[in-house]
């Protein structure tokens, strides 16, 4: 897990435009390989769509979003396994790379990210503290599906966590994406 001192915590407190530069440079990357992406979202609640919506021509890299704040719409609409969301929990590792999965298997798209947290200021504990963030990334490509998750804590309040959350992982699957080979 990456600590609150990393790299990656210090923009904790990105705003909007921040977010709308993460997504115009995903769309850029996404456009000059003619793929598509789509999200599954969680402690975001779709700050991710909302940023990547707001562009005009997202509709040419951008296939769809999903909020997925319960269990229950994390089983129904990504196919999350209900016994990894009761062994490991909703903000888990496992789960965050289900719902990636679930994007991929479920949308025509090339690259998918999911996000689970807590964003706050209440529903942490000490091994889940407020501000805890499950990352996936997923690509498919002819060859494989590959998958990456990473867990970071930002510091902040539920709306610095939840920005920080969207940019990052917007940025994120660009890095993966720009990578692919």
């Amino acid at each position: 897990m990456d600590s609150a001192s990393s790299p990656e915590a210090s923009i904790g407190r990105a705003g909007w435009p921040d977010l709308l530069e993460a997504a115009e440079s995903l769309g850029a990357e996404l456009s000059r390989r003619g793929w598509m992406f789509g999200c599954a979202e969680s402690c975001t609640g779709g700050l991710v769509a909302a940023a990547v919506t707001s562009l005009a021509g997202s509709s040419v890299w951008f296939e769809r979003g999903l909020v997925t704040y319960s269990n229950a719409a994390k089983r129904e609409l990504l196919g999350v396994p209900e016994d990894l969301l009761e062994r490991d929990g909703a903000v888990s590792e496992s789960v965050a790379l289900a719902m990636a999965r679930g994007v991929l298997e479920r949308a025509p798209v090339q690259a998918a990210l999911a996000i689970t947290g807590i964003a706050g200021p209440g529903g942490g504990s000490a091994d889940k503290p407020v501000g805890l963030v499950w990352f996936a990334w997923g690509l498919r490509t002819p060859r494989r599906l590959r998958l990456q998750a990473q867990c970071v804590r930002w510091p902040g309040d539920r709306q610095a966590v939840r920005m920080a959350a969207a940019r990052h992982a917007l940025l994120g699957l660009r890095e993966r994406v720009e990578h692919a080979g």
